[in-house]
């Protein structure tokens, strides 16, 4: 008869705890890969909509918008990004530099990164922690994850509440009007990227003078 499990090879609980470790690690990274965005709300709704809230910025545009934030915020500048993830992690890249940072957003995923992560859910603007004073934010980026007029309207209260006047919208350039109406913002020059590519045209918005022209 065969000795049951004796003769298989045996990992040591020291190479086990590794592969757990290392697949652990993978998950995650695959985790941030491809959690920006994804919410419930997408569940049933337009599938363009739900792909849209999905994507990431390319990592020169990333880094290009991430320049763009310290530079505006100044020395010991403060920088929220709301529904922006791939920035805020271009702009963690940069430790040591004298600026602060905040991550709004609905992906509770994104709570790793501990107390700079805040719970957002564009559906309820202005439902804050006490603690995210108004207009304590030299700058504010985001990027409502839906091309609705009702989204972008919502995201803007919250933007409003937090800046003390800069503003970096990326959104798809038929929301031009709306961007305009609800937050004074023009369009720049600087054509934002994605990872992959969308089926809609994104553009970036300011209303200060900002070096993406």
């Amino acid at each position: 008869k065969m000795d049951d499990d004796d003769d298989l090879p045996q990992l040591s609980s020291h190479t086990l705890a590794a592969l757990q470790e290392f697949y652990l690690e993978q998950q995650h990274r695959e985790g941030m890969k491809t959690s920006q965005g994804f919410n419930q709300y997408s569940i049933g709704s337009i599938e363009e909509d739900w792909q849209l809230s999905q994507f990431w910025y390319s990592d020169e545009t990333a880094s290009c918008l991430a320049k763009e934030a310290v530079l505006a915020a100044g020395k010991g500048g403060r920088i929220a990004c709301v529904s922006a993830p791939s920035v805020y992690q271009k702009l963690k890249e940069q430790d040591g530099e004298d600026f602060s940072v905040c991550i709004l957003e609905y992906d509770r995923r994104f709570s790793v990164y501990g107390e700079e992560f805040i719970f957002y859910d564009y559906n309820h603007p202005l439902d804050l922690p006490e603690n995210l004073l108004p207009h304590s934010f030299d700058i504010v980026i985001a990027d409502p994850p839906y091309l609705s007029e009702e989204c972008l309207q919502k995201t803007a209260e919250t933007i409003k509440y937090l800046t003390k006047g800069k503003i970096l919208l990326c959104t798809g350039a038929v929301m031009e009007e709306q961007a305009a109406k609800h937050l004074g913002v023009k369009m720049c020059k600087f054509i934002p990227k994605h990872s992959r590519n969308l089926a809609n045209e994104f553009r970036c918005y300011v209303n200060y003078a900002s070096r993406l022209d």
